[in-house]
């Protein structure tokens, strides 16, 4: 197998299936002859730096805070998961992995520490997605729902376990408790993971800065924060023009009233 009969295959199939398929594939096909060259089957990796179709990015749906009230409303008792979600970015993953004792309500802080990843119906208990446990603010407002949900369980129970006090899993049909609330409450249709992204929108309108978006959101870098949400930084652009413009000004009107006193009389 030659480099460009990968190149070859990867441009076939990418007249019949789309980004996401091909990219799959690829990734599969790559993972195989890795293995192949560690065991010395093979002397080089023919899918390396083949040039694969870009993935157009889901334009994110950002809530408005009524909206959020409407769909936490409809979605009955998972309504705390619903807020937390919507006002903190945690993913939906983290969420459903945080326990009792990682909650500090005198400081309004919630410490995430590990991430439940639903595979198909196995949840896998792991650290979180960058590796890094990290503190998350926590509004005000969201203290009394929570307090809710610690009512009858020890420290160690989790905070949104299902039935059976495991890990509450992520409903893939339309008959799901959240699929419900979205219809219900009237929102525009959107998933858990879009509250991640209301969450972002709503702290970048109430005065976050990006280095703040991205602590609290825990990605690697300030610069995917941009990357991901530069739509809702069009302001701070905009603002930064502002501030030039009033900067020159009072220079130039500093050395007009300068040029202007030494003037002789």
């Amino acid at each position: 197998m030659r480099y460009t009969d990968v190149a070859a295959w990867v441009a076939d199939l990418s007249g019949l299936r789309g980004p996401v398929i091909v990219r799959t594939a690829h990734f599969v096909l790559s993972a195989i002859l890795a293995d192949a060259v560690r065991d010395r089957m093979i002397a080089a990796n023919a899918a390396t730096g083949i040039k694969l179709p870009r993935q157009a990015r889901k334009r994110p749906v950002y809530l408005t805070h009524r909206q959020v009230a409407d769909l936490a409303a409809a979605a009955g008792d998972h309504e705390a998961l619903v807020l937390l979600l919507a006002y903190t970015g945690l993913r939906w993953g983290e969420a459903v992995a945080l326990r009792v004792a990682d909650l500090d309500m005198l400081r309004r802080r919630a410490t995430v520490s590990e991430n439940a990843v639903q595979v198909g119906a196995q949840i896998h208990v792991g650290t979180p997605k960058a590796h890094k446990q990290r503190s998350v603010p926590l509004p005000e407002f969201l203290l009394p729902y929570l307090a809710r949900q610690c009512e009858r369980r020890d420290r160690d129970d989790l905070l949104f376990g299902g039935e059976d006090g495991r890990h509450l899993q992520r409903s893939h049909n339309k008959s799901g408790w959240f699929d419900r609330a979205v219809a219900a409450s009237g929102v525009p249709r959107v998933t858990a993971h879009d509250l991640r992204h209301t969450a972002a929108s709503l702290a970048v309108s109430a005065g976050a800065n990006v280095k703040a978006v991205q602590r609290m959101l825990g990605h690697a870098s300030a610069a995917m924060t941009l990357d991901i949400y530069a739509d809702l930084f069009d302001d701070d652009l905009e603002a930064v023009a502002t501030a030039l413009d009033a900067a020159r000004t009072r220079e130039s009107v500093g050395k007009m009233w300068a040029d202007a006193s030494n003037e002789p009389c």
